[in-house]
């Protein structure tokens, strides 16, 4: 775990989130004014953040176009805030266009974002990084240039959707890829570099993309989405979420089963986090008051373990989960508003 200490009171806190923007109300998807897509969840202290890029593709379209990453937060998993846009294709001077799905990590009191963006140069997709000095930034280019693309030895057939994870002892690990072709490197303490080879993991049964790495219980999770129709979907044009686990962060993995079925649109992205001793599901549908495969939304909803560590398949519901008003972590430690306890490590 990893802590930073910044001192706010109360009433000052609840006072400056109220100031933002008007929560929205408990139900799914948690936006409906615009689109969103490609969710990332993130635990601060006391506040559950989603990073998600924007659709704007004008109804009746057959291609993505997104351009921006927005931040929504909420401090019971139920009613959220809407921060506008924190990063956009701009964020980075070397790319062009298209902001695909992303995921903020923290280290060494900085928050890194990684993106899926296309580069300008030489293929399409790289995987750029901007950090900022708060989980709602502001965010920089971190690097001046992609961390992974076509260039990069044996990199994905589509460098596309990051996934970093850093365990209990420091290291960070970069997951990644589409086109059945997941992809892992170690990274630097900077955040910025590779730190070795790319290697191929082994194990992810069906993968097809969007990995999302955690840690339970000591033992490794990844989730990413299939296409397959053996037991994921029945047509091979959209995804649902299978799961595999490890007890090293680099594999092999042993693939576990389905733990989130088909949803309303083609694409299936989702991450996974524990928050306030909740675990729960940020993923996308097409559920949204005109939506569809390119106009998609951000839900949440719970997830529940066995007791052996598998996971149950989620319910997946138009509600959402209740308000999460546990003091668990208040009353564990520190006061998360005086020491922001960032949730990585074990427990992502």
């Amino acid at each position: 775990m990893r802590t930073r200490s910044r001192v706010l009171g109360l009433g000052a806190a609840l006072a400056l989130v109220t100031a933002l923007a008007p929560p929205a109300l408990a139900a799914n998807p948690i936006v409906t004014g615009y689109y969103t897509a490609d969710p990332a969840p993130l635990v601060v202290g006391n506040t559950l953040y989603v990073y998600a890029g924007r659709d704007e593709a004008p109804a009746g379209s057959g291609n993505f176009l997104m351009r921006e990453w927005r931040v929504l937060s909420s401090t019971d998993a139920a009613n959220w805030t809407d921060h506008g846009a924190k990063a956009t294709t701009a964020t980075f001077p070397w790319a062009g266009a298209d902001a695909w799905a992303s995921e903020v990590e923290p280290r060494n009191g900085k928050y890194y974002w990684y993106t899926s963006v296309n580069g300008r140069g030489a293929g399409w997709m790289d995987i750029g990084v901007a950090v900022g000095d708060s989980p709602l930034g502001p965010f920089r280019d971190a690097k001046g240039g992609p961390l992974v693309s076509d260039s990069t030895p044996n990199s994905s057939g589509l460098n596309i959707d990051p996934t970093v994870f850093t365990d209990d002892n420091g290291q960070s690990y970069l997951y990644w890829g589409s086109y059945w072709a997941p992809r892992m490197a170690k990274l630097k303490s900077n955040m910025i570099e590779l730190d070795g080879p790319v290697t191929t993991p082994v194990g992810l049964t069906d993968f097809w993309e969007a990995p999302w790495m955690f840690k339970r219980n000591n033992l490794y999770y990844m989730v990413y989405a299939a296409n397959d129709t053996n037991g994921c979907v029945t047509s091979s044009s959209y995804a649902c979420q299978r799961y595999a686990t490890a007890t090293s962060p680099t594999g092999p993995w042993t693939h576990r089963g389905v733990l989130l079925g088909q949803v309303s649109s083609t694409t299936n992205h989702a991450g996974i986090v524990q928050f306030k001793n909740q675990w729960y599901i940020v993923y996308h549908n097409a559920n949204a008051p005109g939506g569809g495969n390119f106009r998609r939304s951000v839900a949440v909803d719970l997830v529940n373990f066995n007791a052996d560590g598998t996971i149950q398949r989620v319910v997946q519901t138009s509600t959402g989960p209740p308000p999460n008003n546990s003091l668990a972590k208040v009353l564990g430690g520190a006061n998360p508003l005086q020491d922001n306890q960032i949730q990585q490590g074990s427990t992502r």
